[in-house]
């Protein structure tokens, strides 16, 4: 432990002295040296609350509004198209067998069928709705998914009178998946909160209100032909909003995290719309983007391409801004004397861990969701540059990059905001142990290179 002495010798007393308030003042004295503390009174920490009460309250305003000026009311094209032309009816069914001869010995379903040899694909099943409920009949599935059907599997399949002398008047819709995706949800839940306590839950109420707001706001107000980008950005603040502070709480340190956020998400929106614009990608690269092309009247499909950019990368944007901000936060508890510039040091010290990590998370994710559309592009004989630079595969990597470029300047953006406020926001107290800060404050220009040196030590 270094001892550094307040006591002053002759030659050093007279300019010291004059600089160095009574001990029972220094409490109400402002330091404004860049190396050391910057001590508030509780009245000026207040204040820089307010103003942040204000900022916050601000993007509320502006998301409510935008909220309700988008909001698509009962005019939308959700559930608009059938699900099966008339007269087909939706029913379940439970695989029986792999042997579709087994129909015929149990029912004599096969009798008469005039093509049978549509039936090479099929299984046999017991009709569990409709009229048809407890009938055993044969029912066709795709080659694709005949391979992992298997007896006690829940199908559903559609019913079509008019089918019959195709070989069976019941085909393969999807298979009924509502009891493992229940179970899965379960189980996530339950880890989360007996892993994460009230932290967990609330970020699972916080993700419940994000999913809502993405179900009930921004897909309606998408069909309904608003503007894609005015639907995002108002989207993705409300988000934002319930991710931010429902599960942590409303506190400096979440508010930090959320001005990363929003920097970041406005940094992704413009590399996304320069990048969408000055590489030609259209959005209109799959089957469902030009069905929806024809569906929704007018939708522009480059702007919703950019948007889902935005989306994508807003989920870990609001993790790494998240842990970000409390780093920061733990770095000045453990050394309430830090300067601003040691505490964005040691900040961007943790998010260049983080930047290492999500960078390549980000690339993985993509990736592996755009697996079979890379396997399918590199069937064809073309050169390798040609085959990344084609109009799918082009649209993942510029979605990689965007986001990546998004959360790395997010990073040092979030760091910067934290290492301010978490100094300007935590009073120092007229009890204080001012001396005590004064020596770390010291010990601390001891450590930088010359310290020591300069002073002859």
């Amino acid at each position: 432990m270094v001892r550094v002495s307040h006591e002053t010798t002759s030659e050093t007393a007279p300019s010291d002295s004059a600089a160095q308030p009574p001990h029972g003042i220094v409490g109400h004295i402002h330091s404004h040296s860049h190396s050391g503390p910057l001590n508030l009174d509780a009245y000026e920490a207040q204040v820089v609350r307010t103003v942040l009460a204000i900022i916050v309250g601000v993007l509320v305003i502006a998301t409510l509004v935008g909220l309700a000026i988008l909001w698509p009311g009962r005019s939308t094209l959700v559930g608009s198209r059938p699900f099966a032309v008339e007269g087909v009816a939706l029913e379940t069914a439970t695989v029986t067998s792999r042997n579709v001869e087994d129909c015929r010995d149990a029912t004599g379903a096969l009798e008469g069928v005039s093509n049978g040899a549509l039936l090479k694909d099929a299984v046999c099943a017991t009709i569990d709705s409709g009229t048809g409920e407890g009938l055993v009949m044969p029912v066709h599935i795709p080659t694709e998914s005949l391979r992992i059907a298997k007896p006690g599997d829940t199908l559903q399949v559609m019913y079509s009178p008019e089918a019959v002398a195709s070989g069976t008047p019941y085909v393969f819709v999807d298979y009924q998946r509502q009891v493992p995706v229940a179970a899965l949800s379960v189980l996530y839940l339950v880890l989360v909160v007996a892993v994460a306590g009230r932290k967990g839950a609330l970020s699972v109420l916080g993700l419940l209100v994000a999913t809502a707001v993405l179900v009930l706001f921004m897909i309606p107000a998408l069909l309904a032909g608003s503007s894609p980008l005015a639907v995002t950005l108002v989207g993705s603040m409300a988000m934002m909003l319930a991710a931010v502070y429902v599960a942590h709480g409303v506190s400096v340190r979440t508010t930090t995290a959320l001005l990363g956020t929003v920097a970041g998400v406005v940094i992704t929106v413009v590399l996304s719309l320069w990048g969408t614009g000055t590489a030609r990608l259209t959005g209109a690269t799959d089957e469902s983007a030009l069905t929806l092309a024809s569906v929704v009247e007018g939708i522009d499909l480059q702007t919703l391409l950019t948007c889902g950019m935005v989306i994508a990368g807003l989920g870990v944007l609001n993790d790494v801004t998240i842990t970000q901000a409390s780093a920061v936060w733990e770095l000045h508890a453990a050394n309430p004397a830090m300067s601003g510039a040691r505490l964005f040091t040691g900040g961007m010290r943790i998010g260049r861990d983080h930047i290492a990590s999500t960078v390549y998370t980000l690339a993985f994710a993509y990736a592996g969701t755009a697996l079979p559309l890379i396997l399918s592009a590199a069937l064809i004989d073309r050169p390798v540059m040609g085959t990344l630079l084609s109009g799918e595969i082009a649209e993942e990597i510029v979605r990689t990059l965007v986001s990546s470029i998004g959360l790395v300047l997010a990073i040092p953006a979030t760091t910067a905001i934290a290492a301010a406020l978490c100094r300007i926001t935590v009073p120092v107290e007229e009890d204080e142990d001012i001396e005590g800060l004064e020596q770390a404050e010291r010990i601390e220009h001891d450590e930088e290179p010359g310290g020591l040196a300069a002073r002859g030590a």
